[in-house]
């Protein structure tokens, strides 16, 4: 799939809002069954068409392209996750979405709201969650969101309630009158996502918000961010983390150097790169010439002696594989599956790893 390909989708999640399931502890009463049902129906299908449309965004820095021609959309209830290394480009388009940086060059619109012309409507329905925590060690976790929430325009009333339920979506109740630099990193990261929310956002940008959490704020930050999808939310979700845009997204835009490289869902993104399963055996003993032959969907690639490596069409060809290694009068010692992820997926297409631009000139992008 070449570069200039346009990241495109129906405008709707492809798992749909009903059956995105709770990833936060099972205890009854989970905040994120009855979290945001106060918007209006209304509210939550506000427009057929995306939430957030990109149509060849260009951005340079001085002499350096940070954006060659972008084009991503995402429809209400959407997890889109933008997947790439350091310097791709993935804050440089969050920051353009968020109204911080204006575009050379290319069209975007955050909830039909054109931008730059119309981005003070827009920072009305978008909510940004950036990389680097933006709260105030020295207040309570309930001090900080009540602040933020009246920086978006709530009442002492309103923003008090909406603290309460931006609290109960990460998991923090317990929690809310400690000072924040008490705080793990984790619990940290969850009151960054928080305070992002209070203002129940139609766009949702997120830059990398598990970056250095543990595994328990890890799982209440996708259970979040699932909840707000099924409330409607269009999700942009930055991430350089193939394992976590692979679980979360609906569809996935591999960002390299700019550009997009691919997008789709996780399986099309398999397809295009035409990638194929695995079998690295060994075996106890070597295996004779053309012991392979009569399977089909089975191609020995290489490997010598007793260790072969094995393209298979479809995992449902590792039976006939194993009765060939038998028959060839073979034991098998070991066996290993390799499916094709998205890190393969990347290095197919750009010839690169997703880590290989992490260098300190390139984490500017």
């Amino acid at each position: 799939m070449p570069r200039s390909s346009r990241a495109r989708g129906s405008g709707t999640s492809s798992r749909g809002r009903g059956r995105r399931p709770c990833r936060a502890s099972p205890r009854a009463g989970c905040a994120c069954a009855v979290l945001w049902t106060r918007r209006p129906v209304a509210s939550i299908l506000f427009a057929v068409r995306a939430a957030i449309a990109v149509e060849g965004i260009v951005k340079r820095y001085g002499s350096r392209v940070a954006l060659a021609g972008v084009t991503v959309d995402v429809g209400p209830g959407e997890i889109v996750g933008l997947l790439g290394p350091n310097g791709a480009g993935k804050s440089t388009l969050l920051s353009i979405l968020a109204t911080v940086l204006v575009a050379d060059a290319g069209t975007a619109t955050v909830a039909g709201h054109r931008l730059p012309a119309e981005a003070r409507a827009a920072r009305h329905v978008l909510g940004l969650v950036p990389q680097q925590t933006a709260v105030y060690p020295t207040l309570t976790a309930a001090e900080n969101l009540r602040f933020f929430a009246r920086m978006q325009g709530l009442d002492g009333t309103a923003a008090a309630a909406a603290a309460g339920r931006a609290l109960a979506l990460i998991g923090l109740e317990a929690r809310a009158d400690e000072p924040v630099w008490r705080f793990s990193g984790g619990m940290r990261r969850r009151l960054n996502l928080a305070c992002g929310v209070l203002h129940e956002p139609r766009v949702l940008l997120l830059d990398e918000p598990t970056v250095g959490v543990d595994p328990q704020s890890r799982e209440r930050i996708f259970a979040a961010v699932e909840a707000l999808a099924r409330a409607g939310a269009a999700v942009l979700y930055s991430t350089h983390d193939m394992e976590e845009a692979e679980r979360l997204a609906d569809r996935i835009v591999l960002l390299d150097r700019g550009g997009v490289a691919a997008a789709g869902t996780a399986a099309e993104l398999v397809a295009a790169a035409r990638l194929t399963p695995r079998l690295h055996l060994r075996t106890r003993g070597a295996l004779r010439g053309g012991w392979l032959a009569h399977v089909t969907g089975a191609r020995a690639l290489d490997g010598t002696g007793s260790e072969v490596v094995v393209e298979i069409i479809d995992t449902a060809v590792v039976a006939g594989v194993l009765r060939a290694v038998a028959e060839a009068g073979g034991d098998v010692l070991e066996l290993v599956l390799h499916r094709p992820s998205l890190a393969d997926v990347f290095f197919a297409l750009t010839g690169h790893g997703l880590r290989d631009d992490e260098s300190p000139a390139a984490a500017a992008g």
